[in-house]
C-alpha cells in the first residue's frame, strides 16, 4: 500500500513517521506527478492558507482536487481538515471544498492555548488527541458520520472516503486513527 502526505507545509514528518511504524510506505506529495499510484492521501496540519498557496504554486491543487473527487481516500488533520471544508465560517476562502461541513479556524485560541485529551472514538475507544489552534465543525451535512467527539463537540468526521480531524493524532505514539484511515483505503 501506497500513501501519500501532503508535504508543503505542516506535520509531514509524523505523519510519514506513523505510516512508516504500521509497515506502509509513505511518500511525500509536492509535485502532480507525486500522485501516481496513490492508495489514499494525507492532508497533515500545519497553516492551512500557507499549505494552500503552496500547493497552488506547485501545480497541485487542481491535480489533487481532481483525485479526492474521484474517490481517492484522504484523511485532513487540522489544517488539512480546514482545506476539505465545504465552508469556513470566519474565513473568505474555501479550498477543495468536498467534505460537507463548515468549520471555524483557529477556534480553540491562540497557540498557547493548545491542549491533549481523549477523544472518544466509535469504534476505537479513547484515543489521544493534541489540539494546537485547532478548528471547530460548526455545521455537518446530512451525510457526514460523527465518529468521535470531545466535550459533546464533534472532532472527527466521515463522508465517504473523507476522514476529518480538528485535532493531531500524529503527535501521540496511538496509531488507530491511522489503521482505521488505512481500512478505508483498502475499501476504496
Amino acid at each position: 500500500m501506497k500513501i501519500g502526505v501532503l508535504a508543503v507545509q505542516g506535520a509531514v514528518r509524523e505523519h510519514i513517521l506513523c505510516l512508516h511504524r504500521l509497515g506502509v510506505e509513505a511518500v511525500p506529495v509536492l509535485r502532480p506527478a507525486d500522485l501516481a499510484g496513490l492508495q489514499g492521501i494525507i492532508l497533515p496540519g500545519g497553516e492551512s492558507t500557507a499549505q494552500w498557496r503552496l500547493l497552488s504554486r506547485a501545480g497541485l491543487a487542481e491535480p489533487l482536487a481532481e483525485a479526492i473527487k474521484g474517490g481517492l481516500p484522504v484523511f485532513g488533520t487540522c489544517a488539512g481538515l480546514i482545506l476539505l471544508a465545504k465552508r469556513i465560517t470566519n474565513w473568505p476562502e474555501r479550498y477543495f471544498g468536498v467534505l460537507d461541513v463548515a468549520v471555524e479556524r483557529n477556534a480553540t485560541g491562540r497557540q498557547v492555548d493548545s491542549f491533549e485529551a481523549t477523544v472518544a472514538v466509535d469504534g476505537l475507544g479513547e484515543v489521544p488527541a493534541v489540539f494546537i489552534r485547532a478548528p471547530a465543525i460548526r455545521e455537518m451535512g446530512p451525510g457526514v458520520e460523527v465518529l468521535g467527539r470531545y466535550a459533546g463537540e464533534p472532532v472527527l468526521v466521515r463522508q465517504g472516503a473523507i476522514l476529518g480531524a480538528t485535532f493531531h493524532p500524529e503527535l501521540t505514539e496511538d496509531l488507530r486513527l491511522h489503521e482505521f484511515f488505512l481500512n478505508l483505503c483498502r475499501k476504496g
